[in-house]
């Protein structure tokens, strides 16, 4: 372990913050599996996983009690070889079916979604209700052109008509890209345009941060290009007011063409390996990655996921604060639902009108499980305890995360200040090609401060070195050895090339995530930031993630991001760009206590050469920070895809500070 992970580790906390209580060892889902498949301990069940994949994804598919319109004879085909698995071979399952499938009067009257915009209307769907509605929405839509195959771009913010599209698309066997709401007119169209799609579903707007966006003015700016696109339908949200732009003839209203719909009665036989989704990832170079989800994969992966790492039962409530383009929005609609519990989706900023957003929205909904990122907590603990302490959030029952890394201040705040100290946080990371979590916490072990306490269960997850061999106790590659339902199939229009350059050639045999990780000898598991992101300072290796704890040390640091900076001497140096708390005197002083944190947490050998106050760091709608996008705005490179960022605006920013900061090495 370097220096400074043991450093990071200690200042977490050396011992487990939460233990799981009698009742979660007898009564939460994953106890209940290990009995049903009659194991003892977690370690066994990991094992026999590993070793046999096909029997465990069966066996925790059939623990979700789904309805399936035909059986598998056969769980896993890796005749391809294990980058090309085939699942669920002579069986025929519809996730969307499956997902608002009749479960009894009393079921159906339980609600399934509940809406939240941020001007205060709530709309709320019953089960049955949504059943209705999905099915009239697909009729409508097989009305106007879109059937199995069918390519359907969504530019939705998260609504109630978002949730019923993205079932209505699958019942249908057609094909939707989700498109992040806050894209710009050039990202609609790039992701349109390689997606080839045919029809669009987009609002006239929405409502963000107390302004009025007009996303069908985007959307249109964006369809000059993607001329692909002959169907425009569009979900009526701001109403009139909006003076929404419109083309006859090729645009309806979404309102008026499921009034007139007709649904049919019965969902068409699915092939569990059908393409239901492609996600587009965004990197800062080459073209966006489209990866392909399959009925049988990405929705089964989400609800064993929430059944077996977040304890998430029939009848709770979930809400996590995410955007339909953002992998956790499809994950999120698939996973709540196919268990049976409550949805809560809400549509704007999470401090609007005030820092206590999020938390009023758990306690007038009793939401049970939470979900944010590290940065979304980092950016509302300025804002001090009492937003959170004027909500009764007695309802909750687990706290999740992902995204990012957890600096250990953060995560104490959100398990001290949020849940009160008692409440299990789930910490999880994956990603959109994987359909969920690799490692994560589950509710029958111990957790400590910013860890993941095991593998999402059934993951053949390991930490190897350059040569694929397991290392413990020191930082190595993320890697999964075996194959999974949720992967993505390739990427969308046959790179096969790409896909396997991507993941499985690196270490042949071996799924190489992108992620620096480190198993302890206690059995907890860190990620230390992407592989491509780690610093080398005088021929040491250093993760971005231990810099950015010790900055954030300092209690007038809310956020930091650490970069390499070419440097003819040492070959690198670091770079620390922080965002000061508001009113802070960020001066040379500041700067110097900042770097001494440094200092003092990893040694003089990783002493920044500067520290840079920055307005703002670039990160996506989820909340993960861009360093390679920084990086490359400090030291002039090309910034690559930027479609992601929320706040493109910062990456600027940093460029003109860049021109006077950069070390006197690195400017030479």
């Amino acid at each position: 372990m370097t220096a400074g992970a043991q450093r990071l580790f200690a200042r977490a906390g050396s011992d487990a913050a939460w233990q799981p209580g009698e009742d979660l060892l007898r009564d939460s889902r994953l106890a209940r599996f290990l009995r049903s498949v009659e194991m003892t301990d977690l370690d066994r069940l990991q094992a026999r996983a590993v070793a046999d994949p096909a029997w465990f994804w069966s066996a925790a598919v059939d623990d979700l009690a789904l309805d399936w319109q035909r059986p598998a004879r056969e769980v896993l085909d890796v005749s391809r070889g294990i980058p090309w698995p085939r699942w669920w071979t002579g069986g025929a399952f519809n996730w969307a079916a499956a997902a608002v499938a009749p479960r009894g009067d009393a079921d159906d009257a339980l609600a399934a979604v509940t809406w939240e915009g941020e001007d205060g209307e709530v709309r709320t769907l019953s089960r049955g209700e949504l059943r209705a509605a999905v099915d009239r929405a697909a009729a409508a839509l097989a009305a106007n052109g879109v059937g199995e195959g069918t390519r359907v771009g969504i530019f939705l913010p998260m609504l109630l008509e978002t949730v019923v599209a993205v079932l209505a698309i699958a019942q249908l066997r057609a094909v939707l890209t989700p498109i992040f709401s806050g894209y710009a007119a050039h990202a609609v169209a790039a992701r349109l345009q390689a997606f080839r799609a045919t029809h669009l579903i987009t609002a006239d707007g929405f409502r963000r941060r107390g302004q009025a966006i007009t996303l069908k003015a985007t959307a249109d700016e964006a369809l000059r290009d993607a001329l692909s696109v002959e169907r425009v339908i569009v979900v009526q949200r701001l109403g009139p007011a909006a003076g929404a732009p419109w083309s006859p003839g090729r645009d309806a209203w979404w309102h008026n063409i499921v009034a007139d719909a007709s649904p049919a009665s019965d969902v068409a036989e699915t092939d569990p390996e059908a393409p239901y989704m492609v996600i587009y990832t965004s990197g800062t170079t080459g073209a966006p990655k489209g990866t392909v989800h399959v009925h049988g994969g990405f929705p089964l992966k989400s609800a064993v996921d929430l059944a077996h790492t977040f304890d998430l039962r029939a009848g709770d409530t979930l809400f996590w604060f995410t955007d339909l383009g953002w992998m956790m929005g499809p994950w999120a609609i698939a996973g709540a639902l196919l268990l049976g519990a409550r949805l809560v989706v809400y549509e704007g900023g999470p401090d609007h009108p005030g820092p206590d957003r999020i938390w009023s929205i758990v306690a007038r909904h009793r939401v049970t499980h939470l979900g944010v990122s590290p940065t979304l907590v980092r950016a509302l603990i300025v804002h001090g305890e009492e937003p959170v302490r004027s909500h009764d959030l007695s309802s909750l029952r687990v706290l999740g995360s992902t995204g990012e890394p957890w600096n250990p201040d953060p995560w104490l705040w959100y398990f001290n200040v949020v849940g009160g100290g008692r409440l299990p946080i789930v910490n999880y990371s994956g990603g959109t090609e994987v359909a969920g979590g690799i490692v994560g916490c589950n509710v029958l072990r111990p957790i400590r401060p910013t860890s993941f306490n095991g593998p999402c269960i059934g993951m053949a997850v390991d930490v190897v070195d350059a040569s694929g061999e397991p290392i413990r106790g020191d930082v190595g590659e993320l890697v999964m050895r075996t194959p999974w339902p949720g992967m993505t199939r390739g990427f969308w229009g046959g790179d096969d090339e790409r896909y396997l350059d991507t993941y499985w050639r690196r270490i042949p045999g071996l799924w190489v995530h992108g992620d620096w990780a480190l198993l302890d000898d206690d059995g907890y598991w860190y990620l230390l930031g992407r592989s491509d992101d780690t610093l080398k300072v005088a021929g040491k290796r250093v993760g971005p993630a231990e810099v950015e704890a010790a900055a954030v040390a300092h209690p007038d640091v809310v956020e930091a991001a650490a970069i390499g900076i070419p440097d003819a001497i040492k070959g690198e140096v670091i770079v620390v760009l922080v965002v000061p708390r508001p009113g802070t005197r960020a001066d040379a002083a500041f700067e110097a206590q900042v770097s001494a944190l440094v200092v003092r947490d990893l040694g003089k050998t990783c002493r920044p050469a500067a520290v840079v106050p920055v307005p703002d760091l670039p990160r996506t709608r989820s909340g993960k920070i861009m360093r390679r996008v920084a990086r490359a705005a400090f030291i002039e490179a090309d910034r690559g895809d930027l479609s992601s960022l929320e706040n493109a605006a910062s990456v600027d920013a940093i460029a003109a500070l860049a021109t006077s900061r950069r070390p006197a090495a690195s400017r030479s």
